[in-house]
């Protein structure tokens, strides 16, 4: 298979892209059904719906959906609880992080796009001393993946165009939000992936199994 040639920026999702948040979303939903005297759910049941960030969360542990009686009360208690253990056990994928040595190294600018607004992105990200050269919040545009506006606006604080850019993700609408920026889209099999339609069928320019394989696809190995 031919390399992703021509790539001047590399952007990438968040959670389950970059770093392994799942303990710590999981752990919040747990804690508020713990508190209502409810079991905890499995870390298995929940972490496939961790990329969907509170929606996926209150959905999975509560069964209800934003719009739906109840849901906003749980939401923002779920955000609450999370921000308290935004970094109790998150971490960086071991994997990735040789990734972005090289990365670095080359000198490619990359950047972050994420749903997770930057009330939590942003202090996650200097904790874990990720350092990218843009990073794009849900909430730093008017709208949020599978929209491609925090996409384009990435690209435009990069300096690079969009279809000179890559975006890697976890999640059917990473590769939704990418094609409609304009830009190649790489879906990676170690995320969270959710559970809808299986990772073959998003349509990605490209599926990874491993941080090793998508530093081939960039020819930076």
């Amino acid at each position: 298979m031919s390399t992703l040639g021509g790539v001047a920026a590399v952007l990438f999702d968040l959670d389950g892209t970059l770093v392994d948040s799942a303990p710590d979303l999981t752990g919040a939903a747990n804690e508020m059904l713990l508190a209502r005297g409810l079991p905890a759910l499995p870390f298995e049941t929940l972490r496939p719906m961790c990329g969907s960030g509170a929606r996926g969360m209150v959905g999975s542990a509560f069964g209800l959906r934003p719009g739906e009686d109840g849901y906003e009360a749980l939401k923002n208690e779920f955000l609450d609880r999370y921000e308290l253990r935004l970094l109790r056990e998150t971490r960086v994928f071991a994997a990735v992080e040789p990734l972005l040595a090289a990365l670095r190294a080359a000198e490619l600018r990359w950047g972050v796009v994420t749903n997770k607004a930057e009330r939590f992105a942003l202090p996650l990200s200097q904790a874990l001393e990720l350092r990218p050269g843009a990073l794009v919040g849900g909430d730093s545009t008017p709208h949020t993946k599978p929209h491609p506006a925090p996409l384009l606006e990435a690209a435009r604080r990069l300096g690079v165009a969009p279809e000179h850019c890559v975006y890697v993700g976890d999640d059917e609408r990473d590769v939704i939000a990418g094609q409609a920026a304009g830009m190649r889209t790489v879906a990676v099999r170690w995320g969270y992936l959710g559970q809808a339609r299986a990772i073959e069928d998003w349509g990605a320019s490209r599926v990874v199994d491993t941080p090793d394989e998508l530093l081939r696809q960039l020819g930076l190995d």
